[in-house]
């Protein structure tokens, strides 16, 4: 009875060492995550609070500032409009459980989004 109890243990910290050992972060290589992170969590609630209009309004300011060769936006600006269109998609994959993957691969497109690039197509 004791050698069946030694051998469980012995099992136990090994399964949990090994979970513990695979279950680490994935190491981003984006340097601007952080930022992306911290504009996230800021602005998570507000922007689950926004309705259709309150979305197509920012998405469509966004996209005619992007598009406007005589202004630049800032990183801050940058980042703040795409990380709020990802918890926009965010949002609607949790109201809509059948568009769940399709609203998840939106959020990471739009998180995935990099600033160096947009400066380059100013250019």
């Amino acid at each position: 009875m004791r050698k069946i109890i030694q051998i469980s243990l012995f099992y136990l910290l090994l399964f949990c060492s090994t979970s513990i050992a695979f279950a680490q972060d994935k190491k981003s290589n984006d340097p601007d995550m952080q930022f992306k992170e911290t504009l996230y969590a800021k602005y998570k609630n507000e922007v689950r609070a926004f309705d259709r209009k309150d979305f197509d309004d920012l998405f469509f300011e966004f996209f005619q500032k992007q598009g406007d060769s005589k202004l630049t936006l800032t990183k801050e600006e940058f980042y703040t409009y795409t990380i709020k269109i990802a918890i926009y998609s965010e949002k609607l994959g949790l109201l809509y459980k059948d568009k769940k993957e399709e609203a998840q691969q939106a959020k990471q497109d739009w998180f995935s989004k990099s600033y160096a690039e947009y400066l380059s197509t100013k250019k």
